[in-house]
């Protein structure tokens, strides 16, 4: 019997990595927020809009998650 290979697998040694995702209930948490008025560009709300109509969520929720990234990035340097 001839070995096949399969393109799609990969090749060599592979490594274990820690499952560093928290579980899903710890996603669906609700966070402390507080509404605030802030004017952006059309083509911004738009671009969010957009991408949010093509992943299926909301384009506010994209913004807040953006900021969080950001300030969580330069508040633990």
């Amino acid at each position: 019997m001839k070995k096949t290979k399969d393109e799609d697998k990969p090749v060599g040694k592979l490594t274990r990595v820690d499952d560093f995702l928290p579980p899903p209930g710890a996603l669906a948490m609700p966070e402390d927020t507080i509404k605030v008025t802030l004017s952006l560009s059309r083509s911004s709300v738009n671009f969010f809009k957009e991408q949010a109509r093509r992943n299926h969520t909301k384009y506010q929720r994209m913004i807040r998650s953006l900021v969080d990234t950001y300030t969580a990035h330069y508040l633990h340097h």
